[in-house]
């Protein structure tokens, strides 16, 4: 059987590093990206570039919208994106949180990781340099990983599922620096919350500031392009 690993692909900086290095690690990937109501949609493009371009056995898209429910600034309209001030709030779960959001993915790609008899999952969440959402922790990742061998076919017959997050405690600037050493391309990803149809970033919130700093801390060239 082949090595094979499922990696939620986003189309983003860390999404694109994390499928970089399941491919490093020997992994056939498979790649799943959602199409579930965010603003970004450019990213969605971004994934199917970024799979091409590190050779994915299959790259799928699924439809999913979670803008029925709301309660974040990334599927409800209503609700504006922070521009260079979350970053600097105490309250540590920004309204960029979109509920229940990677606990949702993860099934979902469990379940085609089942149908493809892989027993690895790679998420580039990252617990350092991020926004302090809940699902991006470690103890999600191991809370998670634990109910998939309860959950599955393959978990209850000693085939262990394995969710990888191998950011988990990497700044941005060492998640760029991994990158560019895996020959990432990072001008073909989105990272910005509010970014244009063709991917312009907006620069000034959470997510196009983390990814500035990290550009800058490392002293690499900021392939972005901003509005």
């Amino acid at each position: 059987m082949n090595k094979r690993a499922v990696i939620l692909l986003s189309g983003g900086l860390d999404s694109t590093t994390a499928l970089a290095i399941a491919k490093e690690k020997g992994f056939e990937c498979y790649t799943m990206s959602f199409n579930y109501g965010q603003r970004t949609v450019a990213e969605l493009e971004a994934a199917k570039k970024v799979s091409a371009q590190h050779g994915a056995k299959k790259h799928i898209e699924v439809n999913l919208d979670m803008t029925e429910i709301g309660g974040s600034a990334l599927t409800d309209h209503s609700i504006d994106v922070p521009v260079g001030e979350a970053l600097e709030q105490e309250e540590d779960i920004p309204v960029t949180y979109v509920p229940a959001r990677n606990t949702v993915f993860l099934s979902i790609a469990l379940g085609w990781a089942e149908v493809l008899q892989a027993n690895h999952i790679f998420v580039g969440v990252n617990a350092v340099d991020y926004s302090g959402y809940p699902d991006c922790r470690p103890e999600f990742v191991e809370a998670f990983e634990q109910m998939a061998n309860l959950a599955t076919k393959a978990g209850v017959n000693g085939h262990k599922m394995h969710i990888e997050a191998p950011l988990i405690d990497m700044t941005k600037a060492q998640i760029i620096k991994k990158g560019i050493e895996l020959g990432v391309d990072y001008g073909l990803t989105v990272s910005c919350y509010n970014a244009t149809a063709d991917g312009r970033a907006c620069g000034q919130c959470d997510s196009c500031i983390l990814r500035k700093q990290g550009f800058e801390e490392q002293g690499f060239n900021d392939p972005t392009p901003y509005q």
